[in-house]
């Protein structure tokens, strides 16, 4: 069973009997928290919304968008509270800093070194929320539809003001991070700071960080070889960071039609965004290289010292989801058990210990 297929079967047949859809337009605010510098964001204009308005031809429905990206309705880690609320139909919200109402959705962030292939990740992703009502719950609990668009990272690495020749290079320097990564820097001697995209050019250069922890294809755009012309490939693995949602009241309330354009557009986006983010990684790291930067690549090692340094944050972290009444065991237990299945070989097994 695909993905359009399985969302079909997930979501059920709204409106049964329903008759021809009398013409309307229907307005649609979308928010995003990044600028569309960012190829999470580009896509929401370039595939996930022109699959919608392809999707709904013939259908007597109109979509009259509103785009607002950057902040200019919600800043990043406040765009689910502005969809939740209404202030936008649909949003691009990133769970990855939305720890307390998202827990759940940052699985990957607590279990580093995992796997390198994003697109895997993301469509992992996005099946579990069809399939597993655990990972759907948070979405609903916040009155939000999930719709898919799994936005996967590239693989994660370091950059920094200076070379990394091994972990003790790293003690008492200021990396930033974000969300739940800076939790990878424990046992390194750093001094994890949490951040964001947004603003890690201007605190490097200011002196905020001496490092941030980051991703090729958001680096280049971001000009972080810049100020951090050092790149540092650990390996700590791609991640989910998010996907897009509507909000459930109004999503309830909308005509079939619509409601399917959206589940589909949310596939279509994340095919979209995944197939351009492969092409542009290597192209990032040569891009970078030639304005300056350097890039060297950790051994096994190296990777496995790193690893095995660590406290087992994915413990700590479902340990902490259990007591809050949440199922985190059982998140992390499906999530590690589904990427093995998928043929992931983990550095550390984080689910076993």
């Amino acid at each position: 069973m695909n993905s359009i297929t399985k969302i079909a079967a997930a979501i059920g047949i709204v409106a049964l009997g329903a008759g021809n859809v009398a013409a309307e337009t229907i307005n649609i605010t979308v928010a995003a928290g990044h600028p569309p510098v960012f190829r999470w964001v580009k896509h929401v204009n370039q595939t996930f919304i022109p699959t919608v308005n392809k999707e709904l031809e013939g259908s007597g429905i109109t979509v009259n968008w509103s785009e607002q990206y950057g902040g200019s309705l919600a800043k990043v880690g406040g765009v689910l509270e502005a969809v939740e609320e209404g202030l936008a139909e649909v949003g691009l919200v990133s769970s990855l800093f939305e720890a307390a109402k998202l827990s759940e959705q940052n699985v990957t962030y607590f279990t580093p070194f995992v796997s390198t292939d994003a697109a895997a990740i993301a469509e992992l992703i996005d099946n579990l929320h069809i399939e597993n009502a655990d990972l759907r719950a948070p979405w609903g609990s916040n009155n939000l539809v999930y719709l898919g668009g799994a936005i996967g990272i590239d693989d994660y690495l370091i950059m920094t003001k200076f070379p990394v020749n091994s972990i003790d290079d790293l003690k008492n320097k200021k990396i930033g991070a974000p969300g739940p990564a800076v939790n990878w820097l424990k046992g390194t001697g750093a001094v994890g700071v949490s951040g964001n995209l947004t603003t890690y050019y201007n605190e490097i250069k200011t002196g905020v960080y001496d490092g941030v922890i980051v991703f090729a294809s958001a680096a280049l755009p971001g000009k972080l070889y810049e100020v951090a012309p050092h790149i540092t490939k650990v390996g700590f693995g791609a991640q989910y960071a998010g996907g897009i949602a509507a909000n459930k009241d109004w999503f309830d309330a909308q005509p079939e039609a619509l409601q399917k354009a959206l589940m589909k557009a949310g596939v279509a986006d994340r095919l979209a965004y995944h197939t351009d983010l492969n092409a542009a990684v290597a192209k990032s790291f040569e891009i970078m290289k030639s304005k300056g930067a350097t890039v060297t690549e950790v051994d096994d090692a190296f990777r496995q010292k790193w690893a095995a340094g660590m406290d087992n944050v994915a413990k700590e972290w479902a340990a902490k989801l259990d007591s809050e009444g949440k199922p985190g065991t059982k998140v992390l237990t499906t999530y590690m058990d589904s990427m093995r299945a998928a043929g992931a070989k983990p550095v550390r097994d984080w689910d076993k210990e």
